[in-house]
C-alpha cells in the first residue's frame, strides 16, 4: 500500500476564497496522489487568516497520514503559513541559516540585493525542516503532527510543482505496492448523465477496475483505473475498454488524445488542412485547435467576422443571405464555412454564428441560438442548429467544442446527433 495511505490538501489565500484566482495546485496534487494510490480525504481552502489557517492544519492532520498545503510562504504580512504551522506545533519560529543563505544567493545571482522583508522566509518552526526552492525565494516546510506528515509548498505553480516532484512524489509509493494502472477514453457528442446511465453496471465502486467520468462542455473523459498487478491490470483494463466502446460507440474517438490533438493528428496523417470562420466565438475554435503542439501542420488560420460587413468582405458571404435570412441563420453559417474554405485555401472549414448573450436575442432566436457549419472539399456542407444554455462564456465554449466535434464526425465517417442540437 502507499506509504501515505490517506491525504488532505489545503490551499491558502484570500484570492482563492474570493474567486479571483483559480486553484490549479490542488488539481495537480490530487491527480498525482490518486495515481499513486493515495486516498484523498479532503480538499480545503482557507483565507489568509492566522486563526483559520492554524485550525485547518490541526483539524486535517488528525484525519490523514499526509497534509500538503500550498501558498502563504511569501515575504508579506498576509503570508501566514509558517506562523500557523508553528502555532499548530506549539513551537517557536527560528531562523534557518542555510535557508537564509539560499534566499540571499537567489537575489545575488540576479545582481539584486535581498530586500529586508524576504528574511522572514528563512523562518521555520523549531522541529520543522526547510525544503529547497530552486525556482523562487520561498523555501517549503516539512513537519509532523498527530502522526501526519505535513509539507507546506509555495503557491506559484512553477515553484510548487518542482518541489512536489522532488520532495513528495518519491515518498508516496511503497516499492512493494502494486502500481496504479490507468487509461483514459475520450468521447464527444454524448452528455455525462447519458454516459453514466449506459455504464452504470461498470461504474460500481466495489469493482477491481474503477471507472469514472469527467465532463467539460460536450466532451467527456472516461477514466479507467486499477491497482491489480501489471499483467492482470492490463487484461482487466482492456476488457473494460471493450465494454465501454461497445456501450458508447460511436462517441469514443481516442485513448491517447484530447479532441484538438486528435483532430490535428487525423488531419496531418490525411495531409489535409483546416480553417475557421467565427462570429460569436471570436477565435475560440482557433485557440482550441492550436493548443496542441504541431498544430501548424494542419491549421491554416481563422477569419474573425464579428460584423456583417466582415462576413461579406472576408468570408465572401453574399449580402442577400444576410438581408434575407440574417447573420444568425443556417444559410449564413453555410456561406461562412464555404467562403472561409476557399479564402483560406483549406480542405475543411468550420463556421460559427450565433447569439451568446446576454443581449441580442429575438422572440424567434433566443440567447444560445447558434448555427455551426462544416464545409469540406468534395463533400456536402453539414450545417446544424443548436440551442445552448448557460452564461455567455459557457455558450461560447459549448459552440467551440461542438464545432470541433462536427469535424471529428466527418473525418471518422460517424453519423450522430449532438447535445443541444435542434
Amino acid at each position: 500500500m502507499p506509504t501515505h495511505p490517506t491525504a488532505s490538501i489545503l490551499a491558502i489565500g484570500d484570492e482563492l476564497i474570493l474567486g479571483q484566482s483559480l486553484d490549479t495546485n490542488t488539481q495537480t496534487i490530487a491527480n498525482a496522489l490518486t495515481n499513486a494510490g493515495v486516498i484523498i480525504h479532503e480538499h480545503a481552502t482557507v483565507p489568509d487568516d492566522l486563526t483559520q489557517l492554524t485550525d485547518a492544519i490541526i483539524r486535517l492532520t488528525k484525519t490523514a497520514d499526509l497534509l500538503i498545503t500550498t501558498g502563504g510562504l511569501g515575504p508579506t504580512k498576509d503570508d501566514l503559513t509558517r506562523q500557523a504551522l508553528a502555532k499548530a506545533l506549539n513551537q517557536p519560529l527560528i531562523e534557518d541559516p542555510k535557508a537564509l543563505k539560499q534566499i540571499r544567493t537567489w537575489f545575488t545571482s540576479r545582481n539584486r540585493d535581498m530586500p529586508k522583508a524576504n528574511r522572514v522566509q528563512a523562518l521555520r518552526p523549531n522541529d520543522a525542516h526547510m525544503l529547497t526552492n530552486d525556482h523562487g525565494t520561498a523555501p517549503g516546510l516539512a513537519a509532523r503532527l498527530y502522526n501526519c506528515n505535513i509539507f507546506a509548498l509555495p503557491g506559484p505553480p512553477a515553484e510548487m510543482q518542482p518541489m512536489f516532484n522532488r520532495e513528495i512524489l518519491p515518498t508516496l509509493q511503497n516499492p512493494d505496492a502494486p502500481p496504479v494502472t490507468t487509461r483514459i477514453l475520450y468521447t464527444a457528442g454524448l452528455g455525462e448523465s447519458y454516459i453514466a446511465g449506459k455504464l452504470a453496471e461498470l461504474m460500481h465502486r466495489d469493482h477491481p477496475v474503477l471507472i469514472g467520468t469527467t465532463a467539460s462542455l460536450g466532451l467527456v473523459a472516461i477514466r479507467i483505473r486499477t491497482t491489480l498487478d501489471k499483467d492482470a491490470a492490463q487484461n482487466q483494463i482492456d476488457q473494460a475498454e471493450v465494454k465501454i466502446r461497445k456501450c458508447l460507440a460511436p462517441a469514443v474517438f481516442s485513448d491517447k488524445h484530447t479532441l484538438p490533438a486528435y483532430l490535428i493528428d487525423r488531419l496531418t496523417e490525411r495531409n489535409e488542412t483546416l480553417g475557421t470562420c467565427e462570429s460569436c466565438t471570436a477565435g475560440l475554435v482557433a485557440k482550441l485547435i492550436t493548443d496542441p503542439p504541431g498544430s501548424s501542420a494542419a491549421f491554416n488560420g481563422s477569419l474573425i467576422t464579428y460584423t456583417n460587413e466582415l462576413k461579406q468582405k472576408l468570408a465572401a458571404v453574399p449580402a442577400n443571405i444576410i438581408q434575407n435570412h440574417g447573420a444568425v441563420s443556417p444559410q449564413c453559417a453555410q456561406a461562412m464555412a464555404e467562403g472561409a474554405r476557399l479564402q483560406l485555401e483549406t480542405t475543411h472549414a468550420l463556421a460559427i454564428t450565433g447569439i451568446a448573450g446576454p443581449t441580442g436575442d429575438t422572440p424567434t432566436k433566443p440567447v444560445g441560438t447558434v448555427y455551426i457549419a462544416r464545409a469540406s472539399n468534395n463533400a456536402p456542407t453539414d450545417t446544424r442548429h443548436f440551442l445552448f444554455k448557460g452564461s455567455r462564456d459557457i455558450i461560447r465554449h459549448w459552440a467551440a467544442t461542438t464545432a470541433l466535434t462536427l469535424l471529428r464526425l466527418h473525418l471518422d465517417k460517424v453519423t450522430m446527433p449532438l447535445p443541444c442540437q435542434q
